[in-house]
């Protein structure tokens, strides 16, 4: 990760924090895929993670790397998250901006019932 990157990333970070109450949604980006978990940051523990490379949302989609599947894989985390109790998330875009593919995450994840 370069410089600027780093930079954007601390930016986003310094104001995100995961609680146990609301824990942190953090995205992923990759030119090929895009993965996606909640994370509670004081105990340091990863709760529920979804991603294109997951073999139930691999064998549905044609490619990881679009629009379709960012809301596929929003939906995913949605439905885990609500099926192990949480309900409210703080969206962590990590370095990305809100659009494109981590905005139609967002807006599936929010759609199946995720509260931002």
């Amino acid at each position: 990760m370069d410089k600027a990157a780093l930079r954007r990333k601390k930016h986003v970070r310094k104001k995100v924090v995961g609680t146990p109450e609301r824990p942190r949604l953090s995205v992923f980006r990759s030119n090929r895929h895009i993965y996606v978990q909640i994370v509670d940051d004081m105990a340091g523990a990863t709760l529920v993670s979804a991603g294109t490379k997951v073999k139930a949302l691999r064998d549905q989609l044609a490619r990881g790397s679009n629009r379709k599947a960012a809301e596929a894989v929003g939906e995913a985390i949605a439905k885990r998250a609500l099926g192990v109790g949480i309900k409210c998330v703080c969206f962590d875009r990590n370095r990305y901006r809100f659009h494109g593919r981590v905005k139609a995450l967002a807006d599936a994840a929010r759609k199946a019932g995720l509260a931002f």
